[in-house]
């Protein structure tokens, strides 16, 4: 091999020094102002941190070298992708260095992604919890109004004075008759023919003393109540005893009859002829004036009466069976 001129501008055989030469300078160096030296060489001197990758520079035709401050598109080797290089001031709107956007973890990809929405997540969460608890308070605030407006309708029942279905044996709050009149059968004003008696034990009147001579038509017990201090309704307790068999009689309030007979039913089933098993207690709801009141109880047509008589009482309010 000979030596021969390779021609000048090929970077690899430039010559910073070359303008010094006589070839050299016979090959056209000059001076450096910005090159190496020869026409057309590639400067490549850049300050550090100012180089950007990723982006397409436009390939030099055939025969040309790259412009001044622009690299050479490189050739990958055999079966890898050509990396291009281009300076920042080459690009649109180059010129300025900026520092790298970090991308936010689920953004989208490459440079300039944004997240999620978080702002715009966040108000939605707190929109979806006030709806909620808005929603909690209106429906108790309805309940509420609801459950009082059930208490009102039920308190609003007009009570009754006629006699009420009685039951076997009547619970009795001893506060609410604390303050009532009771009596006794041998406190009530009877009726010719009708007397008191002890024989049949059980009876809850002072003594086991009860009315005796109840069955037949005409007879009569009468109550005369005072110490009411309010007019109203009143539940009247009537404590008897029959023989096994069922009773009823007619009872009057102030000169006034119910138009329902006051029920003695044999409750319980008590045999027929045991009068110590057969003692009972029944109910009716009676209307009272403020102060003084007369109940009669009755043995009139119609009525089945035998039964004997124990013990009056009252209590505040019409009982419902």
């Amino acid at each position: 091999m000979t030596p021969g001129n390779n021609g000048a501008s090929t970077p690899e055989d430039d010559d910073p020094f070359g303008y010094l030469y006589a070839d050299g300078q016979a090959n056209g160096a000059q001076p450096p102002s910005g090159g190496y030296g020869y026409p057309n060489s590639v400067n490549r001197v850049r300050a550090v941190g100012t180089r950007s990758y990723g982006q397409q520079q436009p390939q030099a035709g055939a025969g040309q070298t790259a412009a001044y401050g622009q690299a050479p598109q490189q050739q990958g080797g055999h079966g890898r992708p050509n990396a291009h290089y281009a300076a920042p001031e080459t690009l649109p709107g180059g010129g300025a260095t900026t520092a790298p956007q970090h991308q936010v973890p689920g953004g989208g990809g490459g440079r300039g992604g944004r997240g999620p929405n978080t702002k715009g997540l966040l108000i939605g969460a707190v929109a979806v919890v006030a709806a909620v608890v808005i929603g909690i308070g209106v429906a108790m605030l309805g309940g509420d109004k609801d459950d009082n407006k059930s208490e009102d309708q039920a308190g609003s029942g007009q009570n009754q004075s006629q006699s009420t279905e009685p039951s076997p044996s009547a619970s009795k709050s001893a506060a609410s008759q604390a303050d009532l009149p009771k009596v006794d059968a041998k406190a009530l004003r009877l009726s010719p023919g009708m007397s008191t008696a002890s024989e049949f034990k059980g009876a809850k009147a002072d003594g086991g003393v009860y009315v005796t001579g109840f069955n037949q038509v005409g007879a009569k017990v009468t109550w005369t109540v005072d110490g009411i201090e309010k007019a109203g309704a009143y539940t009247l307790y009537v404590n008897y005893g029959v023989p096994g068999t069922d009773a009823d009689a007619t009872l009057v309030v102030n000169g006034d009859a119910l138009s329902r007979p006051l029920s003695m039913k044999n409750f319980g089933g008590s045999p027929k002829g045991d009068w110590e098993q057969g003692w009972k207690n029944t109910y009716a709801t009676v209307n009272l004036n403020k102060g003084t009141n007369t109940i009669e109880l009755a043995c009139n047509e119609g009525n089945k009466c035998d039964a004997v008589l124990d013990q009056f009482y009252l209590e505040k309010g019409s009982r419902t069976s």
